[in-house]
């Protein structure tokens, strides 16, 4: 509790001491303390924050164009343009693109949070303290730019479902249209038939009661009868011309939903088209600072020897991007370097051991030697995904706490702005192949016949989501490998399947299923030593490694629609102070510590009925659950050395 205060009388002198004090200050000037001088990068980011308030705050023209993005110096894509040697001055400026008022938005948004720190500086004087965080902190910048970029890529992963879903619709207007065509050509058939009967015909068949004759009375029913037959055969091409005017109308109606259809598909892809765009202009405008901070950004650690092939990996990227900051060099687009006999000003052809041009990189001199300058969507696909490593691999993951093989390069290669199939096989299939001799950093490297593909980095090594290893690491170039390369023209045809190998593993490196009992350590990690981020959660508080997840969730699934009720779950992944407490207070039934499969993030134990053999939902479990992955160890079953009901394994553990 804090001590009372206590009051002072204030006596007259006081005051008019307090009174001549005041009059003194306020009749001598303020001096006020020196502000520290903001930095190019600072005033250039203040300067877009009051222009996209300004944009926002006033309806903006038509045509008006967004403020330029909050970087030192960009450069302008296009037609080549001259420019001094890139290792002295960075290009010219890039032609600003236009950006809806959401954008600007968000721009006004984001820039109010990073540049806080900037209004801080005009309006604090010089005695602020040292290493306070100011706009042009890379690692700010790398968060926002990761942000940004992670947004555009949700919002153009909902294009394309939205895209998927209107080719559906599509699909089923142009069925519907043929249908329609279809019944239109058989009642047009059908009324062409009849008129052609009915032209062919004589008077006395189109009208047979002219037969009548009133002195061969005897013929009238048999005129009356054929009169009914022509009345009624009238009334059936009369049916068959509405039928086919209704048929016509039906067709014309699903020639409009066809045309419709495809307005929407067109649309959607122009819009996912400019965003794509988009996200590719960001990561050119993204700068080697920043990009150096993005590879470091949300890194899972691994273990032992993993943990520094990853970490060798980062600095040694880290480290060649400072080297092209310090030179003054800043990559240029794709586009820019994909004809190397039309490079920009300052860069020259770069040239493998046989001397043949390396199309879509360039070199620069950097002092006296030269340096393999890549394009800057390159560096943007790099670094993010470097950012990744350690992750959990799951199959038919991309993120983005997860991945496959296939979905962390498509993944990181759509931050850089293209998009690129889902699967190894697939993204072989699209790019460009380039051989062994000029492989670069940020290629795709292919291997197992297709099923496997990482992320080249350098030093004969890969980056990639392992279904070996399950999880994101760097290893070496597979000695099967083929590479293709994300950032030059696509080939006009697919490219050929490759051929299977003697390799026997299947999706990203896995394992041959094995015989027997395999041993259930992982990752490099000890016992009850595995970090969070290195599993996937099945249930609140409870976690398995990624694999196991997902064979628990289809495995659960499958469950409630069989009983109508959720597997119910006590116990997953246990830390190796958990399994130090339970072995405490049960030790009859805990394994020793640093023994038990739950250490491993392999194993579960179960409730709701499946603890108690002989209910309906263990008999469902020792029926279907291999289905998914898990059994019940020989020892925990009925009848067993330590019979556990509830307890269930991923995969025959030794």
């Amino acid at each position: 509790m804090p001590a009372p205060r206590t009051t002072t009388p204030r006596t007259t002198a006081s005051r008019s001491s307090a009174s001549r004090s005041s009059a003194s200050r306020s009749s001598t000037p303020r001096s006020s303390a020196p502000r520290r001088e903001l930095t190019a990068r600072e005033a250039e980011a203040l300067r877009a924050l009051l222009a996209a308030r300004a944009a926002a705050g006033t309806p903006a023209a038509p045509g008006a164009s967004r403020p330029a993005p909050a970087r030192a110096a960009s450069r302008r894509k296009g037609p080549a343009r001259k420019r001094r040697p890139a290792a002295r001055r960075r290009p010219a400026a890039r032609t600003p693109r236009e950006r809806g008022p959401w954008r600007t938005r968000l721009l006004v948004v984001g820039l109010a949070t990073l540049l806080a720190p900037v209004v801080t500086v005009l309006l604090t004087p010089a005695a602020t303290a040292p290493g306070a965080a100011t706009a042009a902190d890379p690692s700010g910048l790398a968060l926002a730019a990761r942000s940004t970029l992670l947004q555009d890529a949700d919002a153009y992963r909902r294009l394309q479902a939205e895209i998927a879903t209107r080719r559906a619709e599509l699909a089923d207007a142009v069925a519907a249209e043929r249908t329609a065509r279809d019944a239109v050509a058989a009642e047009q058939v059908t009324v062409g038939s009849a008129a052609a009967d009915l032209y062919r015909s004589r008077a006395t068949g189109r009208m047979p009661v002219l037969a009548l004759d009133a002195t061969a009375s005897a013929s009238t029913p048999d005129v009356l009868y054929r009169q009914a037959l022509a009345d009624r055969a009238a009334a059936e091409r009369e049916a068959a011309v509405v039928r086919a005017r209704r048929a016509a109308a039906a067709a014309e109606a699903a020639a409009a939903r066809v045309t419709g259809a495809q307005a929407a598909v067109d649309a959607a892809t122009a819009q996912a088209r400019v965003l794509l765009d988009g996200v590719r202009e960001t990561a050119d405008d993204l700068g080697l600072d920043v990009a150096a901070q993005l590879a470091g950004l949300g890194t899972v650690p691994a273990a032992g020897a993993q943990q520094e092939r990853n970490t060798a990996a980062l600095q040694r990227w880290q480290g060649f991007l400072a080297e092209l900051a310090s030179a003054g060099i800043e990559p240029p687009s794709a586009a820019e370097l994909a004809d190397p006999t039309a490079l920009p000003d300052g860069f020259s052809p770069a040239l493998d051991a046989a001397g043949q041009a390396v199309p879509g990189v360039a070199w620069a001199v950097v002092g006296n030697r030269p340096v393999t300058v890549l394009p800057a969507e390159t560096v943007a696909a790099v670094s993010t995904a470097l950012s990744q490593a350690g992750r959990p691999y799951a199959p038919g993951a991309a993120g983005p706490d997860s991945y496959d093989c296939g979905g962390l390069t498509a993944a990181a290669w759509l931050l850089a702005g293209y998009d690129l199939p889902a699967t190894a096989a697939g993204q072989w299939a699209v790019a460009a192949v380039v051989p062994a001799s000029q492989l670069q950093v940020g290629d795709l490297v292919v291997s197992d016949g297709g099923a496997d593909v990482g992320l080249y980095v350098g030093a004969g090594e890969v980056l990639g989501a392992s279904a070996a290893t399950y999880q994101v690491g760097v290893r070496p170039v597979p000695a099967d490998a083929r590479a293709v390369r994300v950032t030059l023209p696509a080939p006009a045809q697919p490219n050929a399947p490759l051929p299977p190998t003697a390799s026997s593993r299947g999706a990203c490196g896995a394992h041959p299923a094995p015989v027997g009992p395999v041993s259930p350590a992982w990752g490099g990690w000890a016992n009850g030593r595995i970090p969070g981020e290195a599993l996937c959660p099945v249930a609140r508080g409870h976690a398995l490694r990624c694999d196991a997840a997902a064979g628990y969730a289809a495995m659960s699934r499958a469950f409630e629609a069989d009983l109508g009720e959720a597997l119910c779950i006590t116990d997953s992944y246990r830390p190796i102070g958990a399994q130090v407490d339970a072995f405490r207070r049960k030790p009859g039934l805990a394994a020793v510590p640093g023994t038990s499969n739950h250490g491993w993030a392999l194993a579960v134990d179960l409730c709701g009925g499946v603890n108690v053999a002989g209910t309906r939902e263990w008999t469902w479990m020792t029926q279907h659950a291999g289905r998914f992955g898990f059994v019940n160890p020989d020892w925990a079953r009925p009848g067993g050395e330590k019979p556990e009901p509830w307890h269930w394994e991923f995969g025959h553990l030794a």
